[in-house]
């Protein structure tokens, strides 16, 4: 049943990028000229159109019959290229902090009510941190998760959370929304966040934020240590590093006034 379907699936997705090219080359067009120009009946690019347009891609222009593309593919695309100049800035400090520490680096940004890994460069040594680019994990058991929600109000962290069941990963897994937004405050005032093996037991991580030209956290940068190989004292230099790393990666995407950085 489902490959009898693939076909039609198939055509109706070249027909709405038809529909997308023929609005890009013209301002504004009319449904008569459209459909003619497209080969298909007035009533089925209509129906696409109408979709098209509650999904905001499209608008009418007034009273009239014509239509046009409205800024929300520009707004996709740029989320798009955002990220991909995010992971090619950040894999150059990603390089060096890993050179400095040996540790496990990762890149990530939210997904719902998870993250997911941008990008990762691989610890030197043989007991590591198991994890992979596109790898999710839940936003309020690790360190990247605490980062992104520490950009939220606490409404809207509670809001984005409503539905989310709080699972024990290990003994230190917070367990509630409340614990989870006193440990957010803390991750507000001291601009990073831990996780002290609360996602895999013998694994402390550290992360701080990544900005964007708007002042808006969309990503995180992170470092995994194997609690045998992870020293306290070296907690600030740990955290220096991704913040200066941080710092960096947010000017060069337009954003210039990130938050005092922790002396190593």
């Amino acid at each position: 049943m489902e490959k009898e379907n693939q076909p039609e699936a198939v055509s109706s997705v070249l027909k709405v990028f038809g529909i997308i090219e023929a609005l890009a080359e013209q301002k504004e067009i009319g449904i008569t000229e459209l459909a003619q120009r497209l080969m298909m009946s007035k009533s089925t690019t209509y129906r696409f159109l109408q979709t098209m347009k509650t999904l905001g891609f499209v608008s009418q222009e007034g009273e009239t019959e014509k239509y046009t593309l409205t800024l929300k593919l520009f707004e996709v695309g740029a989320k798009a290229l955002e990220y991909a100049d995010i992971i090619g800035l950040a894999n150059h400090e990603m390089s060096y902090i890993s050179r400095q520490t040996n540790e496990t680096l990762h890149l990530g940004t939210l997904d719902g009510t998870e993250i997911i890994y941008l990008h990762k460069i691989d610890s030197g040594y043989n007991l590591r941190m198991y994890s992979r680019i596109g790898r999710r994990n839940p936003i309020y058991s690790t360190a990247i998760g605490k980062v992104l929600l520490s950009g939220l109000t606490n409404k809207e962290i509670r809001e984005l959370l409503a539905d989310l069941t709080f699972v024990k990963h290990t003994s230190k897994t917070l367990e509630n929304i409340d614990q989870l937004i006193e440990e957010i405050e803390k991750v507000r005032k001291q601009h990073y966040a831990e996780d002290n093996e609360e996602q895999e037991p013998g694994l402390r991580c550290v992360a701080a934020p990544i900005y964007n030209r708007f002042g808006r956290i969309i990503a995180g940068l992170s470092i995994s240590i194997p609690t045998i190989r992870f020293e306290e004292e070296k907690l600030p230099q740990l955290v220096n590093l991704l913040q200066v790393a941080g710092k960096n990666i947010s000017e060069q995407i337009g954003y210039h006034d990130y938050p005092e950085i922790l002396a190593p």
